[in-house]
């Protein structure tokens, strides 16, 4: 900065602003006494471009999108919070969570073993997460992250200026000793999938969360961050991490489960966090809308989804893809939630070649920082009877191309 500031004649200072600007906005990033450098690409570009246009007559198992045969339906629910607003209108000042939401969601909780904390409401799982991260870090802190990982959450951590730092994943979650590494080389936070791990399909097993929580434990000062978006949607039990170091977040939304468009998460914490997240909310947006949280509370109260129900429906499609695949020698991950995630050789041939043979699947990348390549597939808009041919597709995408032989 220095040397730039004597080059350009101007203070330093303007340049230590002009740094953080790019930090800021995603075009370099810090890496500690390494220095700065450039980003491949800015992160506000997106992960999101990393796609497959779907042409039609092609199958769409690509979008990560809920069932919506297993949505339910909304007016009535928004009728009665309407109703109840007219009544009861929410005025500035009022507070900014609906008490039976509250109720609602920490009974749930409980009984889930999250611990004790105050109930707060965020515009979806990735709002919840930013505020967490953005109420105890700086720029260019870094970031333990599931390494493949959602997509969105990887591009949110670089936007906001921080450093991830890849963690790997197996069917049970993060792996502790790459966990304990990443903490160890100055990581400051760590996000955690509980359940329907995205792309992998992961879930906490008993085991693999004692390990965790022995290694979060030799880090206490560490921010942890639980996103349990699979709520609702996966029928395997919830092993938290929280409570193990000072500040944690526990970020539970109604996405998958309720419907995409709801944009709610309810969230809990430590008391430092759920304060400073609370007081910068108030000074931006203010509160998510008690009319949309009364909504939830309606569908929630009238049982308007059978989760046993949702979570066998996409069991049963998950398994009947990964049997089918397996029965064609080829290797899928999908514990939970969705998604089925296919490790093959080269990415970008498997998923042209899907595309060519009438299936559109998401390519790895999207997912990735430094693990192997790989597809995602969303079994959400299938039937079990489509599970052979898709399989019967993927294993002759990633199948090795005979050599031509000249003469």
């Amino acid at each position: 900065m220095r040397e730039l500031a004597t080059l350009l004649g101007v203070n330093p200072n303007t340049v230590a602003a002009a740094y953080r600007t790019l930090r800021e906005r995603g075009v370099i990033e810090t890496a500690g006494r390494r220095g700065s450098r450039i980003r491949p690409k800015p992160a506000t570009t997106g992960r999101e471009q990393i796609r497959v246009d779907v042409p039609e007559g092609v199958r769409n198992v690509a979008d990560g999108n809920p069932d919506p045969a297993l949505l339910p339906g909304l007016a009535d629910a928004f009728a009665a919070a309407a109703a109840q607003g007219d009544r009861e209108p929410v005025l500035y000042g009022h507070a900014p969570v609906e008490p039976e939401l509250t109720r609602m969601a920490r009974t749930a909780l409980d009984a889930d073993g999250v611990p004790d904390g105050t109930v707060s409401v965020a515009s979806g799982s990735l709002d919840a997460v930013e505020r967490v991260l953005a109420a105890h870090l700086r720029p260019g802190d870094p970031v333990a992250v599931e390494d493949p990982g959602w997509g969105s959450l990887l591009d949110l951590v670089s936007a906001l200026g921080f450093r991830t730092v890849p963690v790997g994943v197996d069917d049970e979650g993060p792996r502790p000793d790459d966990v304990r590494a990443a903490l160890r080389s100055g990581a400051r936070a760590l996000v955690v999938t509980d359940r329907a791990q995205n792309p992998t399909g992961a879930a906490l097993t008993a085991p693999r969360a004692r390990a965790l929580r022995s290694v979060l434990a030799e880090h206490p000062e560490t921010l942890l961050i639980e996103d349990d978006h699979g709520h609702g949607i996966v029928d395997l039990p919830l092993h938290p991490l929280a409570g193990v170091t000072r500040h944690w977040a526990f970020v539970r939304s109604v996405a998958k489960a309720w419907g995409p468009d709801l944009r709610l998460a309810v969230f809990t914490g430590d008391a430092v966090t759920l304060d400073r997240v609370r007081g910068r909310q108030r000074l931006g947006p203010g509160w998510v809308s008690r009319i949309l949280q009364r909504a939830v509370v309606r569908l929630w109260a009238d049982g308007a989804v059978d989760t046993r129900a949702v979570a066998a429906s996409y069991g049963a499609r998950r398994d009947a893809l990964i049997e089918a695949l397996a029965e064609r020698g080829v290797v899928a991950h999908g514990r939970s939630g969705m998604n089925v995630w296919v490790p093959v050789p080269d990415e970008t041939g498997a998923v042209a070649r899907l595309l060519h043979g009438g299936w559109a699947v998401t390519p790895g990348a999207r997912f990735r920082i430094g693990s192997p390549p790989g597809i995602r597939v969303t079994i959400s808009a299938l039937a079990v009877q489509d599970a052979a041919p898709l399989a019967e597709a993927v294993a002759a995408a990633i199948r090795p191309t005979p050599a031509r032989t000249y003469v």
